[in-house]
């Protein structure tokens, strides 16, 4: 498996959002200076993270951005499927005739391991990822 820049960048932000304590919200410049990121990539990112309600977003001049729930209630592929879509198993010559059999094959393993991926990613929570207990 293989994370876009966007799912990485995602992750960064969720998990310094998860080591803030408080219900402070973080203005993106300061998470794009602690995580070393484009802050105007960084606010494309954010942006599907709140439409999936990871992440809620405070407007104002002490605005910013805090998690919609706590960090053991959000897990990667929550993060990950967010911002990059569903994650799924598709062979590329799935859709034709010819080898349809080794075909129809190669897609059920690939939907298989997609499942097994996102079973693993759906049972691990940002606060395992930062290190946190209960929060």
């Amino acid at each position: 498996m293989r994370f876009t820049r966007a799912s990485l960048y995602a992750l960064h932000a969720v998990a310094y959002m998860a080591t803030q304590d408080g219900e402070e919200p973080t203005p993106s410049h300061v998470i794009a200076d602690k995580r070393s990121i484009s802050e105007r990539f960084l606010l494309k990112v954010l942006k599907p993270l709140v439409s999936a309600q990871v992440l809620a977003s405070v407007k104002g001049p002490n605005g910013g951005y805090r998690l919609a729930k706590p960090a053991n209630e959000i897990t990667m592929l929550e993060v990950l499927e967010a911002v990059d879509g569903p994650i799924r198993g598709l062979a590329p010559l799935s859709g034709e005739k010819k080898n349809g059999n080794l075909n129809t094959r190669l897609e059920s393993i690939c939907k298989e391991s997609a499942d097994q991926i996102r079973k693993h990613l759906g049972s691990v929570k940002i606060s395992q990822l930062v290190g946190k207990r209960g929060k």
